[in-house]
């Protein structure tokens, strides 16, 4: 769709997408990474290769061809789905297998596109609801574990780390009161440069690691090591890139339905590869999963600027500030309190994303609904806070139950087809999902 917009004002809406979806680009890696105890070097590194991926993927969405690209304004990040995923898998098996997950899991969605969009009718929404809502809820404690300071801190629980952690909730709670449109939009990182800056004031925030950072750096593949492939690892990236891929449905819907294009399978096939494609590239950069994000959906239909143009332009700046390590170094002086209040909110809104898909697409009067909701719900829980539970059982078995959103997606999936086989299958993913403040 061509543009006769001049540079400045492409530049201007390219920034203002960028400043949308920042706060989710950059506390995933933060999130993650803090996880798995990286060093400082080693975040800064990762929140750089999350921005320039965002990015490349980004291009590749837009840039529509015969075999990938929806062509659509939309932006790519990493979804908050695989953020639980990603650590439970770098807890037991390290870094590298996270990354051999995301290459298969993207592999297998590039060159069975269309089939995934056969698949997608076996995860409807009580299923995707679920799982939604088991990932929201189990990524909680690490929200919590930072406000208090991060797990064993010397402080853990001070006061100063309650004051910080809940003084950024407050104002990210009040921005989303008395303001609405962009400035709604970006209350999350708002609320991260705000609390930072408090936390300086108090002497919480060092900055000799932007100090240290170079202006520029060179992209390595496999910064953090050749990537390993395990069985359940695989398994579990792929069942959240069904979910990703049902998700982006619905953006890809509402999207055409805003620039007035009637999209085919094969336009939302190439979306799903592009998609794939996309993380095929985080795997290989050491970097993440990538999916469509929705809060950008509310900026266009806020802006009223429909054109790739800008979009592509929003691709350009977040692979320039990936190649700037002193960009990537900033965010890592996030204090842990301070993110633990942003995450709160962050992964509170993936479970009320989660209640949301349930109550407003689900018929909850139907007593076999209920019961896929109450009994995934509790499997996913359940393995996550007893791991041990099936550990006694074949290793074949263990690949689905070692993992509480495998084992609860699984539950959910097979009492699906158990109740609702053969018959008429449920509305897919809502066309208009509402924008969210960071993250899928």
């Amino acid at each position: 769709m061509p543009s006769k917009q001049p540079v400045m004002r492409r530049f201007s809406l390219g920034l203002q997408h960028v400043l949308a979806m920042y706060a989710g680009a950059v506390v995933v890696p933060l999130i993650v990474g803090g996880a798995l105890n990286l060093s400082e070097q080693q975040l800064a590194y990762l929140v750089a290769i999350d921005l320039l991926t965002c990015g490349i993927a980004t291009l590749l969405q837009v840039w529509s061809n015969r075999f990938f690209g929806v062509g659509l304004p939309v932006v790519l990040g990493c979804t908050f789905t695989a953020v639980g995923p990603m650590i439970a898998i770098g807890e037991r098996y390290g870094m590298s297998a996270i990354y051999g997950a995301i290459i298969v899991s993207g592999l297998l969605v590039a060159l069975f596109a269309s089939l995934f969009g056969k698949l997608i009718r076996f995860f409807p929404p009580v299923v995707t609801g679920s799982v939604v809502t088991i990932i929201g809820v189990s990524l909680i404690p690490v929200a919590l574990q930072d406000m208090g300071g991060g797990a064993g801190s010397p402080d853990f629980g001070a006061p100063s780390n309650l004051l910080l952690a809940f003084g950024v909730l407050v104002l990210i709670v009040l921005m989303n009161r008395l303001f609405t449109g962009f400035l709604r939009a970006i209350s999350i990182l708002l609320g991260l440069i705000a609390g930072s800056l408090a936390a300086a004031i108090m002497g919480k925030v060092s900055f000799a690691p932007v100090a240290e950072a170079s202006w520029f750096h060179v992209i390595r593949p496999f910064y953090f090591g050749v990537p390993t492939f395990e069985l359940s690892a695989i398994v579990t990236m792929t069942l959240v890139a069904i979910v990703s891929l049902a998700e982006s449905t619905g953006v890809f819907l509402a999207l055409g339905r805003m620039v007035g294009k009637d999209l085919t399978s094969d336009d939302l096939t190439r979306g799903y590869r592009a998609e794939g494609l996309a993380s095929i590239l985080g795997g290989l950069f050491n970097a993440f999963p990538y999916t469509t994000y929705s809060q950008n959906v509310g900026l266009v239909q806020m802006s009223n600027v429909k054109t790739r143009d800008v979009i592509i332009m929003a691709g350009g700046i977040l692979v320039l500030l990936g190649l700037c390590p002193k960009v990537a170094a900033l965010t890592t002086l996030i204090p842990s309190p301070v993110l633990g209040g942003a995450m709160l909110a962050m992964f509170g809104m993936v479970v009320s994303s989660g209640i949301r898909i349930l109550g407003s697409q689900v018929d909850l009067n139907r007593h076999e609904n209920l019961l896929i909701i109450a009994c995934s719900v509790g499997m996913g829980l359940g393995v996550t806070v007893v791991p041990g539970l099936f550990e006694q059982l074949p290793a074949w078995v263990q690949i689905l139950t070692d993992n509480g959103i495998v084992a609860g997606s699984f539950t959910a999936i097979a009492l699906n087809l158990i109740f609702h086989a053969g018959r008429r299958a449920e509305p897919a993913e809502s066309a208009a999902p509402a924008p969210q403040p960071a993250g899928k």
